[in-house]
């Protein structure tokens, strides 16, 4: 397990990617991966904080599932579904369980 944080380009960037976290999302991916001989493409299961349909193409990108600029392809050639590459929110992700700010990290912890 990585944690990481937003990282002070995240207020100083000039893109909404860098504000909803790409960057603090790439980090602590890219510090697990070089830390483990885990790679991305090993990866059959992803539970990811999808609070909005955006950020969660965007951590597609970040965790290294796809190359950057290709998420929407991801998508839509069933990669991020059963049968696919990886499993993505087989919980039902934020719109099955609402999303109770402060307590949605709860979840994650749990799981």
């Amino acid at each position: 397990m990585e944690m990481a944080t937003d990282p002070p380009t995240t207020f100083s960037g000039q893109t909404c990617v860098q504000i909803v976290g790409y960057d603090m999302t790439k980090l602590a991916a890219d510090k697990l991966f070089s830390k483990t001989t885990i790679k991305p493409e090993d990866v059959n299961v992803v539970e990811l904080h999808d609070c909005f349909s955006a950020n969660e193409l965007i951590t597609y990108e970040a965790l290294g599932l796809c190359k950057p600029g290709k998420a929407g392809e991801f998508i839509e050639s069933g990669s991020n579904t059963y049968g696919g590459q990886v499993v993505v929110n087989p919980s039902g992700g934020l719109i099955s369980k609402g999303h109770p700010l402060g307590a949605t990290g709860n979840y994650f912890l749990t799981i």
